[in-house]
């Protein structure tokens, strides 16, 4: 499986090559679980989320990534923020494309499925929000989260 290393503020880390317009979905369920996936890529836990495709709306790439990677349908609800930090940059080490981040992670209610893995996803669990804290996780997708659970009103812009 090709491997995915993050990078945040690190001066070893290498020169971002590309942009591409991706999505973090941030899914709660009735008892306000959180729906997280263990990644494929870097073993990380992590919102679902994804590249948005040519032809695609931002919506619809939550959407799609999100049944893809857990097996849920949801229904974009709101939005979270915008993540475009340049001191973060992702390396597929399969290809040696460098990202720099690009990221907007909107909330979503399910709609009906049963969490299940994919090729992306060893794990999809509803984690409650006191349990994320315990998971493994880069700091940049703790971030995300943090600001959810915060609830401020106006999207996170950065």
């Amino acid at each position: 499986m090709p491997g995915r290393i993050d990078y945040f503020d690190d001066p070893a880390a290498p020169r971002a090559n590309t942009v591409v317009p991706s999505v973090n979905v941030v899914v709660v369920n009735g008892a306000g679980e959180i729906l997280l996936i263990r990644r494929a890529d870097n073993d990380n836990w992590a919102l679902p989320g994804g590249a948005m495709d040519l032809g695609e709306s931002l919506p619809a790439a939550a959407v799609r990534e999100t049944l893809e990677e857990t097996g849920v349908r949801v229904e974009v609800t709101g939005l979270v923020g915008i993540y475009t930090d340049p001191r973060h940059v992702i390396h597929y080490t399969s290809d040696g494309e460098v990202r720099q981040e690009f990221s907007v992670v909107f909330t979503a209610r399910p709609l009906g499925g049963q969490p299940t893995p994919s090729d992306e996803s060893r794990e999809v669990h509803w984690v409650p929000p006191d349990a994320v804290g315990a998971l493994q996780m880069h700091r940049s997708m703790r971030m995300r989260i943090d600001h959810y659970l915060a609830g401020d009103a106006k999207p996170y812009l950065g």
